[in-house]
């Protein structure tokens, strides 16, 4: 089966091919013979009824500094694509919202992955909030006297955007520590959004593990480590991705959440957990497979490719 196959990400020139996982799916969707097109998130339109995008035929290869060749530029009808990648990077804000109504526009007939519906109404943080058990005690307030209550009840808490990615925002106030107010001050004169407030889990020192699912399947996990100093553990911001095998707990935690991801077309789902806790649910835009791979030797996106191409046979 040859498949005509639309990247939806961020600038491609920018990428590390050694951890990138779009390049990863990239690459293997060429291995199997798809047709390869690319375009950033800006260049997706609606004009006059139809979803275009604006882009370039995309050929790819495993070379430090030469590992893309764009073909010319061109402009597409979407529908006209057997599937179309969103992949580009949060933050989760209106533009990256107005993008998934578009692409609602012509999914299922081109299969969206993952489906642009619940990737809107289940970002990262929130979908979490479905399984109150299993996760850490969360508030999610804009209100000081909320999150002050919040921390008085729980001493050590992280504290961070609720709508934020990679790291970025994420503070960690001890017990004692009195700067909840100005750091209120500070988020809420940014923008009119919650903050999400998080029990602070000292088994972080040890790690915190990405487990990829596909079609509401475990396949594996990576551990990623902070680095000394930090409480965040994103590899964004220098945190160390190393073997680490799943726990009871951890399938315990997929088979709950395995079967809701299977039924919102969740293709490609990365999950965070932290101890015995699931802390995120990851739809946008999941890493972690090139690291998976290389420590584990599971080829996360052959299972990925072979479960979009399950579905339009």
């Amino acid at each position: 089966m040859k498949l005509k196959v639309a990247i939806q990400m961020d600038p491609i020139e920018n990428i590390d091919i050694a951890g990138d996982t779009s390049f990863r799916i990239a690459l293997e969707a060429q291995e199997r013979g798809h047709e390869l097109f690319y375009y950033t998130p800006d260049k997706l339109a609606y004009e006059e009824g139809i979803i275009t995008a604006r882009g370039w035929p995309l050929a790819v290869r495993h070379e430090v500094g030469n590992h893309f060749t764009l073909g010319d530029e061109q402009t597409v009808k979407l529908a006209d694509w057997d599937v179309v990648w969103v992949r580009q990077d949060p933050p989760f804000d209106m533009g990256y919202i107005t993008n998934t109504l578009l692409l609602d526009m012509i999914h299922p007939d081109c299969l969206v992955v993952n489906d642009p519906f619940w990737i809107r109404n289940y970002p990262e943080k929130l979908l979490v909030l479905n399984f109150p058990d299993l996760t850490p005690p969360t508030t999610i307030a804009r209100d000081i006297k909320t999150l002050r209550a919040f921390k008085e009840k729980y001493g050590d808490i992280i504290l961070k955007p609720l709508y934020g990615n990679g790291g970025a925002g994420v503070f960690k106030l001890s017990v004692d520590d009195k700067n909840l107010s100005s750091l209120h001050e500070l988020f809420t004169g940014i923008n009119n959004e919650p903050l999400i407030a998080q029990q602070y889990l000292l088994d972080v020192t040890k790690g915190d593990k990405r487990v990829i699912l596909v079609d509401g399947v475990a396949v594996g996990a990576i551990n990623r480590v902070p680095a000394k100093g930090e409480v965040r553990s994103n590899m964004h911001v220098g945190g160390r991705p190393e073997p680490v095998e799943m726990t009871e707990r951890d399938l315990e935690i997929c088979a709950r959440i395995g079967p809701l991801l299977e039924e919102k077309g969740q293709i490609f789902v990365g999950i965070d957990i932290i101890g015995d806790y699931l802390t995120e649910i990851n739809l946008t835009s999941p890493t972690g497979i090139q690291e998976l791979e290389r420590f584990n030797g599971i080829n996360t996106a052959a299972l990925i490719w072979a479960a979009i191409e399950g579905r339009l046979t």
